[in-house]
């Protein structure tokens, strides 16, 4: 008689930080190398945007989209100065963020948590920051 397989609860979802933005954008950063990984990975769709800090750790940062209502420039820096605020270069001048769109966001075989590969990268040149109020 064959064992039936362990019912396996679905993933956990992603602990983050959530800000709202001027027009009802809504951000979310992760809390940990886990919850990057959820975030990045399981909760982005496709058309929102994915932003990092370049060359040190911090969080993966999600600007989620709505459908037919791009981002305007402000609203991407905005969203890219909370994932420099979410970093190592938290306490730094201007900082290097990349930022795509999270299809082009990737995990490589066998790579630890947190660790993505991204494509189409865009560099945003931001102060660290956050919004005045958290969602």
């Amino acid at each position: 008689m064959r064992k039936k397989p362990a019912r396996s609860d679905p993933p956990a979802p992603p602990r983050v930080w959530e800000y709202r933005l001027p027009g009802g954008f809504r951000v979310m950063a992760g809390k940990t190398d886990a919850d990057n990984d959820r975030l990045s990975l399981k909760v982005a769709g496709a058309n929102d945007w994915w932003f990092h800090v370049r060359g040190m750790p911090g969080s993966h940062v999600v600007l989620v989209i709505e459908k037919d209502r791009p981002p305007d420039r402000e609203t991407l820096n905005r969203a890219a100065a909370i994932a420099a605020y979410h970093s190592k270069a938290r306490t730094g001048g201007v900082v290097a963020v990349s930022g795509t769109l999270a299809c082009h966001v990737t995990k490589p075989r066998g790579a630890k948590p947190g660790s993505v590969q991204i494509r189409k990268e865009r560099i945003f040149k931001v102060r660290p920051a956050i919004p005045d109020t958290a969602a």
